[in-house]
């Protein structure tokens, strides 16, 4: 039994005294200890030797004190395991040297087997959780097909991934194609790791808000729909779109246990968007953990006051920026414990 399952609790949608609290990409990027690591070892050996993920995972439980732990990982792993090449450039991020534009390219990716290809990942749930040893629940993820597709084609990251949608809106048949391989990829690697041990997932949408409502419900929505219908009866899913608002009500009929929510979308709307019946998870600016820590903790608790304590997970409304203040985010934390 988990001890401190509070997060667990408020997916479920069970009255809590407080609600969850947890940070995306709070492993890493802002402490200290993981800077030592980045010196050391390049960003993919960090993801692929399962002693080093698991410290990393661990880092925040212990310094910050979050009540759930999400697995250190990378969302790009995935097409890795496709045949695709992905490089992390330093002060530069992901680097797709072939970029998958042609029926030929297109060709050469792979629905690979994910024990094979992704078993580092499962070991690193492994040994994560026995070194949590029960303290609290661990998070696994994936980018969702849409996000992992705007990098196989557009190469790299962009402001408006517009290579990404020239493919999508000139070779439609071959885009789906690839979103589909994704997917199927993707749905085989998080039954992975539920098998490894996992409590929750969640599905990464960062790209989903460059599209128009009309094309997300053509390129992004049906294959997150088809992740959560096979993983939705194993273990609870949450479904974070950034940008993407204008498909709460869509989303809140999918069978997730939880939808994330960003920044520009208030904690009223969301709860009206979304029906005001399933949990929501969000959605502090990440920028605004440059407050000073006393203004950190009245906009935490006026948050929460917006979203409510029950069905809700306190989060920020993206990941946590490199530059912030160790102190500060532990303030975000302790505001939401400190919440009566």
């Amino acid at each position: 039994m988990i001890k401190n399952d509070l997060f667990l609790k408020a997916l479920r949608g069970e009255t809590v005294e407080r609600p969850p609290v947890w940070m995306m990409r709070q492993a890493g990027r802002y402490l200290p200890d993981f800077m030592k690591l980045k010196a050391k070892y390049d960003f993919f050996t960090r993801c692929r030797t399962s002693e080093l993920a698991t410290e990393i995972t661990v880092m925040p439980i212990h310094q910050v004190g979050t009540d759930a732990a999400i697995l250190f990982s990378d969302i790009l792993v995935v097409p890795q395991a496709m045949n695709i090449e992905v490089q992390m450039k330093p002060n530069f991020g992901p680097w797709l040297p072939n970029p998958i534009r042609d029926r030929k390219s297109l060709d050469q990716v792979i629905v690979p087997d994910v024990y094979e290809e992704l078993g580092y990942v499962y070991e690193a749930i492994k040994m994560t959780k026995k070194e949590l040893n029960d303290e609290v629940p661990l998070i696994g993820f994936a980018g969702s097909p849409w996000t992992i597709f705007c990098y196989c084609v557009q190469g790299q990251g962009s402001k408006n991934f517009d290579k990404a949608k020239e493919f999508c809106f000139t070779e439609p048949q071959m885009a789906h194609e690839l979103l589909q391989k994704i997917t199927d990829t993707t749905i085989a690697y998080l039954k992975g790791k539920v098998e490894a041990g996992v409590d929750a997932v969640q599905v990464f949408d960062s790209w989903g808000g460059m599209l128009s409502p009309v094309d997300y419900q053509e390129f992004s929505w049906p294959y997150i729909q088809q992740i959560i219908d096979a993983l939705k009866d194993m273990i609870p899913v949450i479904a974070f779109g950034k940008g993407c608002w204008f498909a709460l009500d869509v989303m809140a009929k999918s069978g997730a246990s939880a939808l994330g929510v960003d920044w520009t979308c208030s904690g009223r709307n969301a709860r009206y968007l979304s029906g005001g019946n399933i949990t929501l998870q969000g959605n502090f600016d990440p920028s605004r953990l440059f407050s000073p820590p006393k203004d950190i903790k009245r906009m935490v608790h006026e948050m929460i006051d917006e979203f409510g304590k029950d069905r809700y997970i306190v989060n920020l409304g993206h990941g946590i920026l490199p530059n912030i203040p160790v102190e500060n985010a532990k303030a975000f934390v302790e505001a939401v414990k400190e919440y009566k």
